[in-house]
């Protein structure tokens, strides 16, 4: 992996944990109690991904990523940094790693890794918007 690719992947991930932190300090507190979970990670999720569409785009025009594999990377490596912040933040606030993965089995849990999954392939998407510009 090339480390232009794996720094912006780091930036991207990171990126990411802190907008997700923010956004879950208006979600639970006021969102969850009106709409309920499963609604509110609905509501919170387009914002997630429109927000890392633009960071993705932007981040691979600084780092001159444009090749598929430098895309795929930084991809990559943003989603391992933020499944690790999740996965460390869980355990921060008194869960274990089998509490962790339950709760991605559940359908909030489970729409929010969907969209994680799609945050890792937005490099890749916006290379091809890029191009039919």
């Amino acid at each position: 992996m090339a480390a232009p690719a794996l720094v912006a992947g780091l930036r991207y991930g990171v990126e990411a944990f802190a907008l997700g932190f923010a956004l879950a300090l208006v979600r639970i507190p006021l969102l969850v109690p009106a709409i309920g979970e499963l609604a509110a990670v609905l509501c919170e999720l387009p914002v997630m991904l429109v927000a890392m569409g633009f960071r993705a785009r932007t981040l691979a025009v600084r780092h001159d990523l444009q090749s598929g594999s430098a895309l795929a990377s930084m991809g990559g490596t943003g989603f391992a940094v933020l499944m690790m912040g999740e996965l460390t933040l869980a355990m921060l606030v008194g869960g274990g790693v089998s509490q962790w993965l339950a709760g991605l089995a559940m359908p909030p849990g489970a729409i929010g890794l969907a969209g994680q999954i799609v945050f890792a392939g937005l490099p890749l998407l916006v290379r091809r918007q890029r191009r039919r510009s």
